[in-house]
């Protein structure tokens, strides 16, 4: 995998750390969770700008304003138990 340079920290406490080919690589309060883009599809090929913009709306729950996305880390950590998936 190839990754960008890690993004800055939009809010505490999550970030990005690292977008790939093949997904992306966020951190919340310390803890690192990848996102692929065949589970989260909603961040491939979207501006690296607004991938970037992520806050933690309240405990657990993350958005991303630009791309309006809206996801838990419950979602996150167990996409198998969410099969809905958005339409590429």
């Amino acid at each position: 995998m190839n990754w960008s340079p890690r993004g800055n920290a939009i809010s505490e406490p999550v970030e990005v750390v690292a977008i790939s080919d093949q997904g992306l690589r966020i951190r919340v309060r310390g803890r690192e969770y990848f996102l692929s883009y065949a589970f989260f599809p909603w961040f491939e090929g979207r501006p690296r700008q607004a991938v970037l913009n992520v806050r933690e709306e309240f405990p657990g729950h993350l958005h991303w304003p630009e791309l309006d996305v809206d996801l838990s880390l419950e979602i996150i950590e167990h996409p198998e138990r969410f099969p809905l998936q958005a339409r590429r």
